[in-house]
């Protein structure tokens, strides 16, 4: 007789409704054959005519695992159906041992653990993406989650010397970036790090445009020169306006902390992940 895990047991259900008792009957039948135990249940009329594993997953959270000596942080995108189940305390509390378990191996393998908690649930559930970020040399790294869980933020910060990251200000220095991008949404740190295909659009966008038509060449050169400068303040976290003193930028204020405090500061990368925009 094959053998019938709990997992085999669990996926049946998440596919068909069925009860689990009435599950691993039809496996047993079956002999651990997924599509005839399938077929079994639908037979006696066990089967519910909407399979779990087709249906939309579009709501979720997104979670985040720190450390405790915040060298090591994940973010990890979970979907659920619904918004209700999204702020379900039995659905946070998967989410969290997802990220945790993530966090200490990212090739863990966790369908057994969404199978289960499908079947817990009543949902379909997905673990779309998630990103680990471990610090090189001295720093930390620091995670945000936006109220609702609907977006959620990675970073590391670096220093030149490791007892910086114990000093209060340069603490709050790393929540006031992990904020930053939270709502401002920056796609890169710098503008080298700028994927140069986005700059070629936004350039080719602005060349189009009915403002520069018929401008003379060295007109429309500087017009375009000032357009991508403007588009680098957007995306480009250092160049961004600092939230709480927008007259400055981010990395003005990376620098007068560090000088502060003795030490060059670096916000090296960051991730930020919004419900919805890892699908493909």
């Amino acid at each position: 007789m094959a053998e019938i895990s709990a997992s085999d047991v669990g996926k049946l259900r998440e596919t068909t409704g069925a009860g689990l008792m009435d599950c691993k009957k039809a496996l047993v039948e079956a002999n651990g054959n997924f599509d005839a135990a399938v077929d079994l249940l639908r037979k006696k009329g066990i089967a519910s005519a909407g399979k779990k594993a087709g249906r939309d997953a579009k709501e979720g959270v997104i979670v985040k695992y720190l450390r405790e000596d915040n060298k090591l942080g994940l973010l990890v995108e979970v979907n659920c159906e619904t918004d209700f189940v999204a702020r379900n305390e039995s659905f946070g509390a998967f989410c969290d041992d997802i990220a945790k378990k993530l966090a200490t191996n990212p090739n863990v393998d966790l369908e057994a653990d969404r199978v289960a908690a499908v079947a817990k649930i009543g949902e379909n559930i997905k673990i779309s993406r998630h990103h680990r970020m471990e610090v090189s040399g001295n720093g930390v790294v620091a995670g945000y989650i936006h109220t609702g869980g609907k977006v959620g933020v990675l970073v590391e910060v670096g220093a030149g010397k490791q007892e910086t990251t114990a000093n209060e200000e340069f603490k709050q220095l790393v929540r006031d970036v992990t904020l930053q991008i939270a709502a401002s949404s920056p796609v890169a740190v710098s503008r080298e790090s700028v994927p140069a295909d986005l700059v070629a659009k936004e350039r080719e966008i602005a060349a189009s445009s009915d403002r520069l038509k018929g401008k003379p060449a060295q007109a429309m050169e500087k017009i375009l020169q000032g357009v991508i400068e403007k588009y680098y303040q957007t995306v480009c976290l250092v160049d961004q306006g600092f939230v709480k003193n927008p007259e400055v930028t981010v990395k003005q204020h990376v620098d007068t902390i560090g000088k502060k405090l003795g030490d060059e500061l670096t916000v090296r990368r960051f991730v930020r992940f919004k419900v919805g925009e890892g699908e493909a």
